[in-house]
């Protein structure tokens, strides 16, 4: 027997081998759960979740919700959602387009290759102005379109920020099939957010970040800066903003977050990263733009801003925040999800929560107080790939990958909902085969919050616990 063996107590290389068995049974069982938290990112290198959810005008029963894999869909009020791919969309990566829906049922999704548009309810998309020539003012193919906003009046406002290139704020007056640059094109500027006043379709709120400026004669090149411009002619001439007060972060951007929908002058701006160590921070402007009061410091990202019920509300890291005077303070709302988004809809509050812990909510709908969130839509009761026709760019490209999601939240047919109306064509029809009438599932469909990713969840926790018995304890430090 060796030297090293002699040293061994009784009974402690059986134990030895155990401990290493045990440690290799974990390691396959971490293996095996990377894959399918992997697996679970929808291929993009990211974790599900919803972040983003627009509504269509005049449509009380039609939910739309941004996910990091894709579009999710109702038009039963949040009975049933159907998902709609990135690829269909067109777009892919990290990366989370903004969705406007027009009256007539038109969708626009922003992207880095132009704006994406649907006619026919989401089964087949196009980039608006494609057909346009290289050099064409109004064309807005094949560039970075960050920003879209709907007025009032149905005319679709975007804004630009590509690289290398001027950058302009567009208007189209005929639902998206031609644009117009408004007067603010810009070498040096990326234009990031357009809000148009609900109650004034002339008035225009824009903000931009300026990577740098020329220099002043005799002077030196400018820095970065935020930019805040209000047009009271639909963007005929613009205002600039001085900012005066507005703190910002080290990467300089506003946003404009939300204009009261019934005083065009009270505007609310967010300024990303101005709040340390990560938060942002909101302002409010009672007379269009030209002077700002700082009104919250969050902790975290400001989501969404949303006037709602004579009441203002921000989601922001935590829950939801609440003002009764028009924005001008904030008090913190007991009992709301995460938010990861928030929305006002048919008269009630409706977020983004977590789909499982802590809110076992992916979507989520406020009681008429406000005072509970109740379950709109956990992953595992998708419906389905939106239900679309041959030769449609959802049937061609989502319903392949329908198995995958699938199999990946563990996805099971809910309990069957009315139908939903047909969907209405827009004005003209589209030369592209009809939406089908969706069928789908409603409210729950059972077993609880779990799920595949859920249960790797749990199962990476147990490894946790049967490796810590395996690792050698720490020892006190001398006295």
């Amino acid at each position: 027997m060796s030297a090293a063996a002699r040293r061994l107590r009784p009974g402690a290389l059986p134990a030895a081998l155990a401990s290493v068995a045990a440690l290799v049974t974990a390691l396959v069982i971490a293996l095996v759960i990377v894959a399918a938290l992997a697996s679970g990112a929808a291929a993009n290198g990211r974790p599900p979740v919803t972040s983003g959810i627009f509504f269509r005008p005049g449509d009380a029963r039609s939910i739309l919700v941004r996910s990091t894999f894709g579009l999710l869909v109702s038009r039963d009020d949040g009975c049933a959602f159907r998902w709609i791919c990135e690829q269909a969309i067109g777009y892919g990566g990290q990366f989370d387009p903004k969705y406007a829906a027009a009256t007539d049922g038109t969708l626009f999704a922003t992207t880095f290759t132009g704006l994406r548009v649907s006619r026919d309810g989401g089964c087949t998309w196009q980039t608006a102005t494609e057909e346009r020539p290289a050099g064409d003012p109004g064309r807005i193919a094949g560039i970075w379109v960050d920003a879209i906003e709907l007025g009032p009046d149905g005319h679709v406002w975007v804004a630009t920020a590509e690289s290398g290139r001027p950058n302009d704020v567009f208007r189209s007056a005929d639902g998206g099939r031609t644009f117009a640059p408004r007067h603010l094109r810009s070498p040096t500027i990326w234009w990031k957010s357009v809000k148009v006043a609900p109650s004034d379709a002339r008035r225009v709120y824009v903000t931009g970040y300026q990577v740098a400026g020329p220099a002043s004669p005799g002077g030196s090149a400018q820095g970065p800066r935020a930019h805040f411009l209000r047009s009271d002619d639909a963007g005929g001439r613009w205002t600039p903003s001085a900012l005066a007060g507005v703190a910002v972060g080290a990467t300089p951007i506003v946003y404009a977050a939300a204009v009261d929908p019934a005083n065009a002058n009270v505007v609310l701006l967010t300024s990303a990263g101005a709040s340390p160590p990560s938060g942002d921070r909101l302002y409010r402007s009672t007379d269009g733009g030209a002077t700002f009061r700082e009104v919250l410091a969050a902790s975290g990202a400001i989501h969404d801003v949303v006037f709602h019920g004579g009441a203002v509300f921000v989601a922001a890291a935590g829950g939801a925040l609440r003002s009764a005077d028009g924005g001008a303070t904030f008090e913190r709302v007991a009992g709301t999800p995460q938010l990861g988004c928030l929305g006002s809809h048919g008269g009630r509050l409706v977020g983004c929560g977590a789909n499982w812990q802590p809110d076992d909510k992916a979507v989520a709908r406020a009681s008429a107080d406000g005072a509970a969130w109740d379950k709109l839509l956990r992953f595992r009761e998708l419906a389905g790939p939106l239900a679309c026709g041959p030769g449609t760019t959802v049937h061609e490209k989502c319903a392949p990958l329908w198995p995958g999601i699938q199999r990946q939240f563990g996805a099971v047919a809910p309990a069957a909902c009315p139908d939903p109306p047909p969907e209405p064509a827009a004005a003209p029809p589209p030369p592209t085969p009809p939406t089908q009438k969706a069928g789908g599932g409603c409210c729950d469909a059972g077993g609880g919050p779990g799920s595949p990713l859920g249960a790797a969840a749990l199962a990476w926790l147990a490894w946790l616990a049967l490796a810590r018995r395996s690792w050698p304890r720490r020892q006190p430090r001398p006295s």
